[in-house]
C-alpha cells in the first residue's frame, strides 16, 4: 500500500495496495486496518478513505467509490466485515481485487470461517497482503500479548508482572493495551510485579499471588517486598495466606502426580491450565515432600494468628515467608 509494491511469495504477486485482514480481534483488527491506510497515507496524505460494510455494499457502489475525483489523489476503500458481502456484488469485489486501478488501494476485513469463504479464497489467490488477527483467547496468549505492548510502547516487562498485570485488568485487551502503556510512561519503561501492585491497588487476589509465589520459589526478599506492596495497598493478610497456602498445595499436586502424564493429559489429571501446571513444575526445582509439608504448617500457624490469634499480622506473615524459604532448602 505504499505505492506498487510488489512481492514474490510461492510463485504469486503480491500487492500490498490490496490488504486482506482476517480475525476477529477487535483491536487486532482496528490496529491493522489503521495501519494499512497509514502506509497509503504516507504515499498520499490526502487520500480518501472510505468506509462500508459487506452487508450494505450495493451492487455498483464499490466502483463509485473508486472512481477518480476531480481533484485526482488515492482513494483507499475498506470494506469491514467482508463475509457479509451480497452474491450480487460478490463478483464486483472480486474483479476489484484481481486488478485494482493504480491509484486505488483495497482493505477487506473478514472474520474467517466458512461464510464469505469464496470471497476470502479469491482476494487470497488474487496476491493479498494477508493479516491474520485471531481471537486471543488462551492465558499465556494473554501474557504474551502484555510483553510485546510493553515492548510496543519501549518499555520491559517480567512474565511475572505480565501475568500479574492480566489478572488484575481482566481479558479485554483494550484495557490491557492501554494498562500496558501507561505502566511504561509512569515507570520510566521498567515494569516489575510493584509496579503493577502500586498502580492496580485494590486487586487483592492478585497481590496475594504474587507474594506466594515470589515465596515458593526461593526468591524471600522479593516475596517480602511484595508483601509490603500488598499490604500497604490494603491487601488483606488472610487472603495473603490463603494464596500462600494454595500456592503450596499446587506444588504438593503436581509433585505427586503420575510421572507418565505430560502435557495436556497431565492438566487435564491435575484439572489445572497446561501453563499453570508448566509454571509450577519449575517452582518445585529445590523442593522435597517433606519440605512442602513443613511450609504449609508454617502458612497454617501464620493464618491462624492473621485471624486473630496473633497481635502483628504482619510479622506474622513475613515469619511465614522466611520459614517456607528455610523449608524449601531442607534435605
Amino acid at each position: 500500500m505504499r505505492g506498487p509494491r510488489h512481492g514474490m511469495l510461492h510463485g504469486v504477486e503480491r500487492d500490498y495496495s490490496l490488504v486482506l485482514v482476517v480475525g476477529e480481534e477487535d483491536l487486532l483488527v482496528d490496529r491493522a486496518v489503521a495501519d494499512a491506510v497509514g502506509t497509503a497515507r504516507e504515499a498520499d496524505p490526502e487520500a480518501d478513505v472510505h468506509e462500508v460494510f459487506g452487508g450494505s455494499l450495493a451492487p455498483g457502489e464499490l466502483a463509485e467509490l473508486a472512481a477518480p475525483s476531480l481533484f485526482g489523489g488515492r482513494r483507499v476503500i475498506v470494506i469491514r466485515s467482508a463475509q457479509d458481502v451480497a452474491k450480487g456484488v460478490l463478483g464486483e469485489v472480486t474483479g476489484y481485487a484481481k486488478g485494482l486501478p493504480p491509484d486505488v488501494a483495497l482493505v477487506l476485513v473478514h472474520a474467517g470461517g466458512a461464510k464469505g469463504k469464496s470471497l476470502l479464497d479469491a482476494v487470497t489467490q488474487a496476491g493479498a497482503h494477508v493479516i491474520t488477527c485471531p481471537k486471543v483467547s488462551k492465558p499465556s496468549e494473554r501474557v504474551n500479548f502484555i510483553r510485546a505492548e510493553v515492548r510496543r510502547a519501549g518499555g520491559t516487562i517480567t512474565e511475572d508482572a505480565a501475568r500479574t498485570l492480566l489478572d488484575a485488568v481482566g481479558n479485554d485487551l483494550r484495557e490491557l493495551a492501554g494498562a500496558c502503556g501507561q505502566l511504561v510512561s509512569d515507570t520510566a519503561g521498567v515494569v516489575d510485579g510493584a509496579a503493577v501492585a502500586r498502580y492496580h491497588r485494590g486487586r487483592a487476589e492478585v497481590s496475594g499471588f504474587t507474594v506466594a509465589d515470589r515465596a515458593v520459589e526461593g526468591r524471600s526478599a522479593d516475596a517480602l517486598e511484595q508483601l509490603r506492596w500488598a499490604l500497604t495497598t490494603g491487601v488483606s493478610p488472610v487472603l495473603i495466606t490463603s494464596a500462600l497456602a494454595q500456592g503450596l498445595r499446587s506444588l504438593s499436586k503436581v509433585g505427586s502426580a503420575p510421572r507418565n502424564l505430560r502435557g495436556p493429559a497431565l492438566a487435564r489429571e491435575l484439572g489445572m491450565p497446561a501453563w499453570k501446571v508448566d509454571r509450577v513444575r519449575q517452582q518445585l526445582r529445590g523442593w522435597t515432600g517433606e519440605g512442602v509439608a513443613r511450609a504449609l504448617k508454617a502458612v497454617a500457624e501464620a493464618d491462624a494468628q492473621v485471624k486473630g490469634g496473633g497481635a502483628d499480622p504482619a510479622y506474622a506473615l513475613e515469619r511465614a515467608i522466611m520459614e517456607i524459604a528455610e523449608a524449601r532448602a531442607f534435605r
